[in-house]
């Protein structure tokens, strides 16, 4: 069984804070299909409880984590417009060795966002 896994973690970099509260849909790619293995919602830290791709899950592949941002924004109280410029943030990556561990953290504004691979 391989030893790998995939975490994330989420920091508001407006407020200088984790984003606590914020949710996230993991996908897995398979040529133009999307399968929805896992959610999750962020907890006061910005990250999830447990690796939202725990060892015994992981393999290797196409992976895309999606962040549900709009409702994050709306709840720590960035003010409202329509449409928010930032709503849905996908990051698309991909997972080649099956024993490493992948972190991939996102760092939000209301108007931008950066990711890398983590460790």
């Amino acid at each position: 069984m391989p030893d790998g896994y995939l975490t994330t973690h989420v920091l508001d970099t407006a407020r200088g804070l984790p984003a606590g509260g914020l949710g996230i849909t993991l996908y897995r790619i398979d040529g133009e299909a999307r399968h929805q293995i896992a959610q999750a919602v962020t907890n006061a830290d910005g990250r999830t409880d447990t690796p939202i791709l725990p060892k015994g899950d992981f393999v290797t592949g196409t992976y895309e984590l999606v962040f549900h941002c709009g409702d994050y924004l709306t709840t720590s109280g960035t003010p409202p417009e329509e449409p928010r410029f930032l709503d849905i943030v996908p990051i698309r990556f991909g997972i080649s060795d099956p024993d490493a561990h992948y972190h991939v953290p996102l760092l939000l504004s209301p108007f931008g966002y950066s990711t890398y691979r983590g460790s």
